[in-house]
């Protein structure tokens, strides 16, 4: 096999259709596009979710809803999962170094989920009243930190 014997795979190129040339070669006349209508005449383009003039569908449909510009976004950490720091001070850095957080700049809420065994100073923007309960039981504290 040389340079000048290569050739592409059979059926793999095809030639281009060529549009409006005689009745003969099936795109003739019309060139494909039919008789009449908005799709026939030349510069037609139908915007996303056009539906020939129906009332679309992204407007039939009813508006609900209400998001809210002051919502806080928290990183949850479950009193439960603090078993996995160390018994004493934990921070948002403990708790990235325990893998419990991804961010330190993200605030950080204590949810009451589970329970402690160790004795735990928590330092986090929030928590929920059976997180400070249960940690407060335990012997710990819960240090409302600003967010």
């Amino acid at each position: 096999m040389n340079l000048e014997n290569l050739k592409p795979p059979k059926g793999s190129k095809k030639d281009r259709k060529r549009v409006g040339r005689g009745t003969g070669s099936g795109t003739g006349k019309t060139s494909g596009r039919g008789h009449k209508g908005q799709l026939s005449r030349s510069g037609s383009k139908k915007r996303r979710g056009f539906e020939g003039g129906q009332m679309p569908l992204h407007r039939r449909l009813p508006k609900f809803g209400f998001t809210n510009i002051f919502r806080k976004e928290y990183q949850i950490v479950n009193v439960a999962d603090l078993a996995r720091c160390e018994a004493g001070e934990v921070s948002p850095e403990t708790l990235k170094s325990a893998g419990l957080i991804k961010k330190t700049t993200v605030p950080v809420k204590v949810l009451g989920n589970g329970s402690v065994d160790k004795v735990f100073t928590v330092k986090a923007a929030a928590f929920t009243k059976t997180a400070v309960t249960k940690l407060e039981a335990a012997g710990g504290k819960a240090e409302v930190v600003g967010c």
